[in-house]
C-alpha cells in the first residue's frame, strides 16, 4: 500500500516535526510513505467569505497538482463520516482488497478544504466536530493509520 498525506503549511514547531519521523519510520515497515507539504496562502483573520473562497481555491489548486489519477483521494473533513479505529482498518484493508492501494488523505489549512478538493475526494473522513490544527491532524493521521495497519495485521498496539 502506497500513502500519501498532502497537507497545507509547513510544520514549524520541532515537537510535531518529531512525531511525524517517529510515525513515519514505525509506518515504513508496512508500507510506502510520502507527505507532501504545500504553501498555505497568508490569510488576516478577518477575510471575508470571498477572500477566504479565494484562499481555499489557491491552496486547493496547489493540492490537486499533487494528486495523481490513480490515487484514492480521502479529504479530512469535519463534516465526513467518522469511523472508529477498527473501522478506519477495515476500510483501508478493503481499499486495498479493491486494488485502491494508491490513497491520498488531504488535511487543508487553517480555512479547510476547497470545493474543487472535496469534489475530487472519494471519501471524505472526519476525526471529530472539533477543528484541529493542521499540524496536529497530520500526527493524529499518522498513528491512527499506523493503529490501523496494526490491528490490519492482529498485532499489539491498538488497545
Amino acid at each position: 500500500m502506497k500513502v500519501t498525506v498532502i497537507g497545507v503549511g509547513r510544520l514549524k514547531e520541532k515537537y510535531w516535526q518529531l512525531a511525524i519521523d517517529e510515525y513515519s519510520k514505525r509506518l515504513g515497515k508496512y508500507i510506502k510513505l510520502n507527505i507532501i507539504e504545500v504553501a498555505d496562502e497568508k490569510a488576516p483573520e478577518n477575510l471575508s467569505v470571498a477572500e477566504a473562497q479565494i484562499v481555499k481555491k489557491s491552496e486547493g489548486e496547489r493540492i490537486l497538482k499533487n494528486i495523481k489519477s490513480d490515487m484514492y483521494v480521502i479529504a479530512l473533513a469535519i463534516e465526513g463520516k467518522m469511523l472508529t479505529s477498527e473501522e478506519l482498518s477495515g476500510f483501508l484493508n478493503e481499499r486495498m482488497v479493491r486494488g485502491d492501494g494508491n490513497i491520498a488523505f488531504v488535511i487543508g489549512g487553517s480555512l479547510g478544504l476547497s470545493s474543487e478538493v472535496m469534489e475530487r475526494a472519494d471519501y471524505k473522513l472526519s476525526f471529530s466536530k472539533m477543528t484541529f490544527p493542521h499540524q496536529m491532524m497530520r500526527v493524529v493521521l499518522l498513528e491512527q493509520i499506523y493503529r490501523a495497519i496494526k490491528i490490519m495485521k492482529n498485532e499489539p498496539y491498538h488497545k
